[in-house]
């Protein structure tokens, strides 16, 4: 995964109106009735039937790191999917999405001024239909660079050029060495 791809799944995750079931046993029932099978189970985090069995029963109470994290990720994953769709409509129909972010822009610039790029720290709001962008790209299967695209266009209009009404000779911003990148929706 990628920068952009971390920061929608943790925008994802903040979204949740209940949290995800905090125990072992708990986790391991709820992928038993999403999943249906100890088989289907097993194969999702990579273990044996017979360690979901036990983690079930509470036999089991604390799997490896690796483990745990699988679990923990299968586990976000079919949480909540109403929610986290919802809340992916209404930014990418009505309210946006923000992002919050370290990182050098680089761009074009006319002659005359300067196009070096620079670290800057900023937090813009995107309009709705960047965000339809950005979520199309990822349910494509783009690459981070692609959404970061995305994203650097949105900067442009929205920031460098207010809307349309400064910097129009400048072109193709890019969004580099990003030192965080969190997004919000």
């Amino acid at each position: 995964m990628g920068e952009i791809d971390d920061a929608i799944e943790r925008a994802d995750w903040e979204g949740f109106t209940r949290q995800p079931p905090k125990t072992l046993q708990a986790r391991i029932n709820f992928l038993m009735k999403q999943l249906k099978t100890t088989k289907a189970v097993a194969a999702e985090i990579g273990v044996s039937r017979r360690s979901v069995e036990r983690y079930r029963k509470g036999e089991r109470k604390h799997p490896p790191q690796a483990i745990a994290e699988r679990i923990d990720a299968a586990v976000r994953a079919r949480w909540q999917p109403q929610v986290r769709r919802r809340r992916r409509k209404q930014a990418a129909t009505t309210t946006g999405i923000t992002v919050e972010t370290r990182a050098r822009f680089g761009y074009t610039a006319p002659i005359g001024t300067t196009d070096d790029g620079r670290f800057r720290r900023l937090t813009v709001h995107l309009p709705a239909h960047y965000a339809q962008r950005l979520f199309d790209a990822r349910d494509a299967g783009a690459s981070d660079q692609q959404m970061r695209q995305i994203i650097a266009e949105g900067f442009k209009d929205i920031y460098f050029q207010d809307g349309g009404n400064r910097a129009m000779g400048l072109s193709d911003v890019t969004l580099n060495d990003i030192d965080y990148l969190d997004l919000d929706y």
